[in-house]
C-alpha cells in the first residue's frame, strides 16, 4: 500500500468515525501536518473540561489517537 493509499484511507476512517470534523493536511514548517477542525463550536463548559475545536497532530494516527480522547471528554459531559 503506498502511502498516498495509507493516507486515504484514513482520512475516509476518521471521517466515518468522527463525522463532526473537517481534517486537512498543512505543509507548513514547525507545525502539526494534520489537522481536525469542528464544525459546531464548542460550549465554554466543553472547552473547560479540555474539549477542543481544531486539534493538530504530526500523523494520522495521532490524530486520531487526539479525536478518540476528544470524544471521551466529550462523553463524560454526556454531549
Amino acid at each position: 500500500m503506498t502511502e498516498y493509499n495509507y493516507e486515504q484511507r484514513m482520512i475516509s476512517l476518521l471521517i466515518s468515525t468522527h463525522p463532526g470534523w473537517r481534517y486537512e493536511q498543512r505543509d507548513l514548517p514547525g507545525l502539526p501536518q494534520w489537522w481536525a477542525t469542528r464544525y459546531c463550536p464548542l460550549r465554554p463548559d466543553q472547552r473547560k473540561a479540555g474539549a477542543r475545536d481544531v486539534l493538530g497532530r504530526t500523523s494520522l494516527r495521532r490524530l486520531a489517537s487526539a479525536l478518540a480522547r476528544h470524544d471521551e471528554i466529550l462523553h463524560n459531559l454526556r454531549y
